[in-house]
């Protein structure tokens, strides 16, 4: 017994000296290793967040070490801030790494403009991770640029502090943001970038004028109102680089390129007005619902004249009309959950030269719907339909394009007319074949009107897309919408080429004319 106790203990202590090897961490000998050199924090607007970067550190060698030391160059005072190891900080001491292991150091940054200002609206604003000192000194670079912006957001009026709520149409609302009051606030110009937060309104009376290169950012949960008699005038024009110069964008205010086609990233414009709104060269990208353009329970009919526009990565609708009067002409449109193009509860509509495609990843979206009723509250509302589409590509990932519905019999009228167009509609179940909406056998002409247009019942006609996945709704040479279109007078693509193209003489179907490349 005796002897076995001595083994245990003898053990015992031997797996103790064993384990404590293990762990004896020697001083770093400036060897460590870097995922990268220098880290690029993307562009961020002057006191917002940016998101979280990674910088991975290796121990190669076969032992275990300690890191004197890790901070950033400028110490407390820094504008970046660092996470090693799990705790957050700008100086670290004794970091431990093991064999053959390796680390994760997580990077963020805020930085005010103001304490850096200069005659430019950019700057960069650097740094650098130092590790260890002396010989073993090792290091890498921090880099931000910073961008000046104008900031848009609610007012927070002494002595209650509560943000301030915008009066629409007349009636309060607990909806945060900032009405649009002085000349400055209503003319957006291209100097610097807007940044909104909440919802910017432009009130009754008044117009918001925007200028051709202006870009504006929305913050999350945020967005554009035009109330009942402001207006909207969007003065984008036509861009010669791919910098789209002189293109209007509206997008959220994540600048990071992980960022740039996700979804859902502001609410998008609100537009209720029955003025004059025209939309110019404007590209708007990655909100909920693009343009929602409604006016229920009033006489008021919500406008909008959209030119030569881009609608994107929406998470519903590019655009959602009630009961709305919209003219466009070189629009094109993309990837939304449920339509590209939604025009319910009736309404007038007139487009030429559109392209409205939907790659969207989602069960049964399409590009165009449209529809004479709104149901809410178990309540049926109805409204006259006329809608035109001269010209127009609508085509998208499912097999039915074009999505419509007519819920009144003779209270109210429908009218739709497709002239020249190409629309998708892939029929293998015959679930459309006795609808009289559509353009088979048995169609009503009184309702639903095709006229030269090409009906893709199967997916070899196609309008040969670019890239949809990029939102690059150029047509390629195979395209089938190529020479195939009427001449109504629209002289120009959306990119600014002529139309025709003077080599055929023969417009087109869409937004976009198809030009060989060189």
């Amino acid at each position: 017994m005796r002897n076995c106790l001595l083994l245990f203990i003898a053990g015992f202590v031997v797996l103790l000296t064993s384990c404590r090897n293990d762990f004896e961490f020697e001083s770093s000998t400036g060897n460590l290793e870097f995922s990268r050199d220098t880290v690029y924090l993307d562009t961020v607007f002057t006191n917002i967040g940016s998101s979280t970067y990674t910088l991975k550190v290796y121990n190669r060698s076969d032992k275990d070490i300690s890191i004197p030391s890790i901070r950033l160059g400028e110490g407390e005072q820094s504008k970046y801030r660092l996470m090693v190891d799990g705790l957050p900080g700008r100086v670290f001491n004794d970091v431990e790494l093991l064999a053959k292991d390796s680390m994760y150091i997580f990077i963020e940054t805020t930085i005010d403009y103001t304490e850096y200002a200069n005659e430019n609206t950019n700057f960069l604003y650097t740094d650098k991770i130092e590790f260890d000192n002396g010989s073993n000194y090792q290091k890498v670079e921090l880099v931000t640029l910073v961008q000046d912006a104008i900031f848009i957001k609610p007012d927070r009026p002494l002595p209650t502090d509560m943000k301030e709520t915008l009066t629409i149409s007349g009636q309060p609302s607990d909806i945060q943001g900032h009405e649009l009051a002085t000349p400055e606030e209503l003319h957006w110009t291209s100097e610097k970038p807007y940044v909104v937060y909440g919802y910017a309104l432009v009130p009754n009376g008044s117009t918001l004028t925007v200028d051709a290169g202006a870009r504006v950012h929305f913050h999350a949960e945020s967005g554009l109102i035009v109330d009942d008699s402001g207006a909207l005038l969007i003065n984008g024009e036509q861009s010669v680089t791919e910098a789209m110069e002189n293109e209007v964008i509206f997008e959220g205010d994540r600048l990071e390129p992980d960022f740039a086609n996700i979804s859902g990233q502001w609410n998008g414009i609100f537009l209720l007005s029955g003025q004059e709104n025209t939309i110019n060269h404007l590209t708007l990208k990655n909100a909920t619902v693009g343009i929602l353009i409604d006016r229920l329970f009033d006489e008021t009919v919500p406008k909008l004249t959209i030119n030569n526009s881009q609608i994107y990565n929406c998470t519903n609708f590019g655009i959602l009309a009630r009961a709305a009067t919209i003219s466009g002409n070189n629009l094109a449109m993309n990837n939304a959950g449920e339509a590209s193009l939604a025009c319910t509860l009736g309404g007038t509509y007139s487009f030429k030269h559109c392209t409205f495609a939907n790659y969207f990843n989602s069960f049964n979206q399409v590009p165009v719907a449209l529809n004479d009723y709104q149901v809410i509250d178990d309540v049926l509302y109805l409204s006259d339909m006329d809608a035109t589409f001269d010209n127009c590509i609508i085509y998208g990932s499912g097999n039915y394009a074009l999505s419509m519905e007519r819920q009144a019999e003779d209270e109210v009228s429908f009218t739709s007319k497709f002239n020249n167009c190409l629309i998708k509609l892939i029929d293998n179940s015959n679930q459309l074949r006795n609808e009289p909406l559509y353009p088979f056998d048995g169609n009503d002409p009184a309702l639903a009107q095709y006229n030269n247009c090409i009906i893709a019942e199967n997916s070899n006609i196609n309008p040969d897309f670019t890239a949809t996945s990029d939102n690059d709704l150029n047509l390629g040479e195979n395209s089938d919408a190529i020479d195939v279109a009427a001449d109504i007078g629209i002289t120009t693509d959306l990119n600014g080429k002529a139309r025709p193209n003077p080599d055929t003489g023969i417009p087109d179907i869409g937004a976009y004319e198809y030009y060989v490349t060189e």
